[in-house]
């Protein structure tokens, strides 16, 4: 079993409140993992704390087995570990295609020049196309984000992680504020995402955590309170009693 990312005996306080407790995680590479748990969980805040946002108290967090702690964002980026916000942080004036060339040419190191890229690049221009055409975009590729439905910004969101080429990919409730119209193309999307591709997601849609995960953990207050296969989390009477209660766990 190779662990693609790893938290050991993670904290994190605000002044006197602990918002993370011992937190040890570990997300096997390849797996389709969730992280679930009520509001006010501290879900977020451990995904602050794995990307850089954040920086624990004590603990450590492993990428691929080298400690990523002290290393700023950036660095985490370059090293293979990408996300996405529950709230989008698109640029509203770019296109799709504008905003995923400029993702893919800051990968690349030309991001100061990355509108000539486009231009002239055939391998840049194939794989703009590729995300384009993957994540349903083609037909609004010209239009300016901000005039775009709240799901397409959700699929150019994970488009942008993606063109970062992560090994890890951190997905922060991608399916946050979509319409049921549109939920579809991103359960389709998420589902299809390439398996040499590790995705922790962060959810509370339950139909996209037991339709994608292969294992999730459940935090509650800052801990984690059990975690296995879909299963076996649906059937634990603690996971109904704090969080998803005994309708809403049907798998």
């Amino acid at each position: 079993m190779t662990i693609a990312l790893e938290t050991q005996n993670l904290e994190k306080t605000f002044g006197g409140l602990r918002v993370t407790r011992d937190l040890s995680l570990k997300i096997e590479q390849g797996a389709r993992h969730a992280l679930i748990g009520p509001n006010g969980a501290g879900k977020t805040t451990v995904i602050n704390q794995l990307t850089g946002v954040l920086k624990p108290n004590s603990g450590r967090i492993l990428l691929e087995g080298q400690d990523i702690a002290d290393l700023p964002v950036h660095k985490r980026v370059l090293r293979g570990l990408s996300r996405t916000f529950q709230i989008n942080q698109l640029y509203p004036d770019l296109t799709p295609l504008e905003t995923i060339g400029l993702a893919v040419s800051e990968r690349l190191g030309h991001g100061g020049d990355w509108w000539r890229r486009m231009g002239t690049r055939s391998d840049v221009n194939g794989e703009i196309a590729e995300l384009l055409t993957r994540f349903h975009l083609l037909d609004v590729m010209n239009e300016q984000t901000v005039t775009l439905p709240y799901g397409k910004q959700r699929l150019l969101e994970i488009a942008v992680a993606i063109a970062a080429k992560p090994r890890v990919l951190l997905l922060d409730e991608p399916a946050a504020g979509v319409p049921e119209s549109e939920r579809h193309d991103i359960l389709a999307v998420v589902g299809s995402l390439p398996r040499d591709v590790t995705v922790l997601l962060i959810e509370h849609d339950m139909d996209l955590v037991f339709s994608f995960a292969d294992r999730i953990s459940v935090l509650v207050s800052g801990a984690l309170l059990t975690e296995g296969p879909p299963e076996q989390v649906a059937r634990d009477p603690q996971v109904k009693a704090v969080y998803l209660g005994e309708e809403a766990v049907n798998v």
